[in-house]
């Protein structure tokens, strides 16, 4: 063999080993950038079932936690933040966001404290970076506020007051030891999110002894009492489609009649699931007139986005006074 030929195959060979490397080079970075890239996070359920038991906020008067209508769960666009020892969540689960559509959620306060009354301070702020100060009534209130712990319990349901310069007060009831979501429900009267509803939230720490403790969801029962009244939930939800469910109230067995309208209706139905504490609000299928009373069977309409172990609290007025019941609702 001549010298030209070894020096040609030589240079072959190197040539070979160079488009090798490069191609697997390729390769690697194709399947490191593309790894996640056909993760599905959304899950399709079974029926569910409703269940419940009673939680402890209850009997408050006409005008403390109150209710509003669930703005859209779209948030493709935000950007979510799991409280401490929850598992992150996918930005598409509704709530969870701090920020959508330019819209933000903002506050400088990170904990509270446990034990006593204490207020949160916040500002939501528009695309334009500026404090957002023109809000559509939204069942007669501009802002609904959520507070609810890890575990699903502690809910609250309030109606902040907003300063001149944007910032909202909501004043709490004392919180127990723990990681707590807090959430802004609203609906922008101006700018490119007029009349689109819009639920952020932010987490903040609660420190104090029992801080990492869980309560165990309540198991299923289909029904839950409080201040004596019995609230009985009939319906099979599936996970991201359109149904119905039915809450009938009683009380000493007989039937309760004497409902009266609580933010333009007759109950408010609110939404956690357990886990991750996205957030859904079931629409009740129709307004109660001023001065009109109602009751016993009220229908909602139910559109849960994902499977799995969700929290309601049903809340209810009679005689002037506001009643909050908790039921699981479980959908597989």
């Amino acid at each position: 063999m001549s010298h030209t030929t070894r020096t040609r195959r030589t240079r072959n060979r190197s040539l070979a080993l160079a488009a090798g490397a490069a191609v697997l080079a390729l390769t690697l970075t194709a399947c490191g950038s593309d790894a996640m890239g056909g993760m599905d996070h959304g899950t399709a359920g079974a029926a569910g079932t409703a269940t419940g038991t009673a939680d402890t906020a209850s009997g408050t008067p006409a005008g403390g936690h109150q209710g509003h209508r669930m703005p859209g769960a779209d948030a493709a666009t935000a950007t979510a933040t799991a409280a401490p020892g929850i598992a992150a969540t996918a930005a598409d689960a509704p709530g969870l966001a701090s920020e959508r559509n330019g819209y933000r959620l903002t506050s400088a306060t990170e904990s509270l404290p446990a034990g006593a009354p204490t207020e949160y301070r916040f500002t939501v702020t528009g695309p334009d970076g500026r404090p957002l100060t023109a809000f559509e009534p939204d069942q007669t209130k501009r802002m609904h506020f959520y507070a609810i712990r890890s575990d699903l319990t502690g809910f609250q349901h309030l109606h902040p007051e907003m300063a001149d310069d944007g910032t909202w007060t909501a004043p709490l009831a004392a919180l127990t030891a723990g990681s707590w979501r807090l959430f802004a429900s609203f609906v922008p009267d101006g700018g490119p999110g007029k009349g689109t509803g819009l639920v952020l939230s932010r987490t903040v720490t609660v420190p104090g002894e029992g801080a990492a403790a869980a309560a165990e969801l309540p198991a299923a029962t289909g029904t839950a009492t409080v201040d004596g009244y019995t609230v009985a939930v009939e319906g099979t939800p599936v996970a991201g489609q359109a149904g119905e469910l039915k809450v009938t109230v009683s009380k000493d067995g007989r039937p309760v009649t004497d409902l009266q309208p609580y933010l333009e209706t007759f109950a408010h139905l609110t939404a956690f699931r357990s886990g991750d504490q996205a957030f859904a609000h079931l629409h009740p299928e129709a307004k109660a007139a001023a001065g009109a009373t109602g009751g016993p069977t009220l229908p909602f309409h139910a559109e849960l986005p994902a499977g799995g172990d969700w929290r309601l609290f049903l809340q209810f007025q009679t005689g002037g006074r506001l009643h909050t019941v908790g039921l699981t609702l479980k959908v597989g």
